[in-house]
């Protein structure tokens, strides 16, 4: 099993009003059914109404982020999945629930964590 990062940036959502229910109970039913598969990890959408700021070593908080990180908002979903076709098509079913095309990654095994 892998653990894998579904996701897509808030620009890649452009969803007129009037559909944005029909949307919302469409992915709300691929997340029950990743919860049902056994396959749901986490999931949520970035507050981006709230700043973002960068924490050094030392703990000094500046307002900001990395320049490559600034357009992170969006969705995300983490699911444990057994190969990564079947992570390919989860994906398809967040990308057609959503109406907009998922990035898939998948996180390095790191067996201390």
């Amino acid at each position: 099993m892998a653990t894998y990062l579904i996701s897509f940036p808030s620009t890649a959502f452009d969803v007129p009003p009037e559909d944005f229910d029909a949307v919302s109970d469409a992915s709300r039913a691929v997340v029950a059914a990743a919860k049902a598969a056994g396959a749901w990890v986490f999931g949520g959408a970035i507050d981006e109404s709230v700043a973002t700021v960068l924490v050094s070593g030392d703990g000094t908080v500046t307002e900001g982020s990395h320049p490559e990180t600034a357009g992170m908002g969006g969705g995300y979903a983490l699911l444990e999945i057994a190969t990564r076709d079947e992570a390919v098509e989860w994906a398809a079913r967040f990308a057609a629930a959503c109406r907009c095309p998922q990035e898939l990654r998948v996180f390095h095994f790191d067996p201390e964590s």
